[in-house]
This record gives structure tokens, sequence and C-alpha cells, in this order.
């Protein structure tokens, strides 16, 4: 499939980035930065990691395992760099969004809100992604907000509207813009760092699971249900639950 990621240089649009590669789609992968959507990064650290676990100490481990790591990175990229490409664009500039979507057939978003960041960011974003008219859209949101309210409890809507009172409106707006259009927002709990979960699923709001506090998920394993998605459509026009487990 031919595949564009929004923010594909943030955290979770890098996850989908990579994984989209490794599941062999074609990506256009869209930035502000085009020039830090490192596709090789994950794939060296997983190598280093690998050579300390085996035992390599010493100077002589040191070099063996950054030689491995470069060795990983160059394969990654060499390999995937035919089906990558790289492209700025801005949700505050909607006409450098229409050319970077122009022709797209799916539409992956990985964009956040940064921290000090202009406001309306998200709603800005899913406006200027509808307005180039795509196949279809996958959108992330966050778990406890608009739609998933009622399904995250009274604990987790408190401390959402405590942490994030400044950031939830432009959330909802966007997620409501994407849902009208008939595409499908991923609402995940608190992001973390980690590998893809092995035992994990995606549900509709009525079968989220009800817990005090929203369970943390890795971005890998948001980006894998998001991908699972793009490849095999089951909420068209729903919002989606990712889980660990």
């Amino acid at each position: 499939m031919e595949l564009t990621i929004l923010a594909a240089s943030g955290g979770t649009g890098l996850e989908l980035t990579r994984q989209a590669l490794a599941r062999g789609h074609t990506v256009t992968a869209i930035a502000r930065r085009p020039e830090r959507i490192d596709i090789g990064a994950a794939g060296a650290a997983r190598t280093t990691g690998a050579a300390r676990a085996t035992g390599v100490a010493g100077a002589t481990g040191a070099a063996g395992a950054a030689g491995a790591a470069g060795a990983a990175e160059a394969t990654v990229n060499s390999a995937n760099s035919g089906r990558l490409r790289r492209v700025a664009a801005d949700v505050h500039d909607p006409e450098s969004v229409a050319r970077a979507l122009r022709g797209a057939e799916v539409v992956l978003s990985g964009l956040g809100a940064a921290a000090g960041g202009p406001s309306g960011t998200l709603t800005a974003g899913a406006q200027a992604v509808l307005a180039a008219r795509p196949g279809r859209v996958l959108w992330l949101g966050a778990f406890g907000t608009g739609a998933s309210g009622a399904a995250a409890g009274p604990v987790t809507r408190a401390l959402l509207k405590l942490f994030l009172r400044k950031e939830i409106p432009d959330k909802v707006g966007a997620d409501t813009a994407i849902l009208a259009a008939g595409g499908t927002v991923f609402h995940a709990g608190p992001l973390s760092a980690g590998p893809v979960s092995s035992t994990r699923r995606t549900l509709g709001l009525g079968d989220v699971p009800k817990r005090l506090f929203p369970a943390r998920i890795s971005r890998a394993t948001v980006a894998a249900a998001m991908l699972d998605e793009a490849e095999s459509p089951r909420f068209t026009g729903m919002t989606a639950v990712p889980l660990e487990h």
C-alpha cells in the first residue's frame, strides 16, 4: 500500500514510518523538519542492546556494538530508501499539506500538541488533512477525551481536565472533524517507550474494560494498531481503543 504519515518525525510518527516500511509499504513521511525522520535509529538501538545482552564488554565490545549498530542502520536505510519519500509541510500552512497529500490513499497521523507550541495545532491539522480529500484518515487521539470520556470513567476524566485543560478542546475538535468525515480515531492511553506488545488488541468504545486509571501503552503498539486498521479496516467512522493486553 501507499501510506502517508503526518508528523512523521515525532515519537508515534517515527514508529508508524518504521513499521510501515517493515511491512513492505511505500511511505510518504511528512514533517516540518523532514531531516529528523530517522528510520534507522530504532534498528541501531536494538542491535546495540543485543550486543550488550551477549556480554560484550570493554573497548573491543563497545567498538563492536557501535559497528553493528551502524551497519544495522545502514542496512535499514538502504533497504527502505526506495520506498520512503520525506516531505516538508506544516499543518498551519494548509497549502503545504495539500501539496504533500496530493493523491494520498491512506493518511495516518501521529500529530500531537507540543508544549509551548501554537494553539489549535490538532484542529488545524485535521482541517488541513480533510481539505486535501485523502481516501482514508486514521487519527491519533487521547483516551478519556471526547467520545471515550464515558468509557474512561470519572477519575481519568478528572485527571485529564487537571493536566490537559487547555489541550482538550483542540483534541476534541480534531477528533470530531475526522469522525464526521468518516475517518477512524484511535484513543490511546498515556504513551510510553517499548516494543510492540505481543498481546495487543484494538477494541470499540463499547468493549473497553473499565479501569480506575487509563492503561499505559507503547507508541510502537499504537502504531501497529493503526497500521492494522490501514491494512484491514474494522473501525471506519468510529473511535477505536488500542490496548497492550
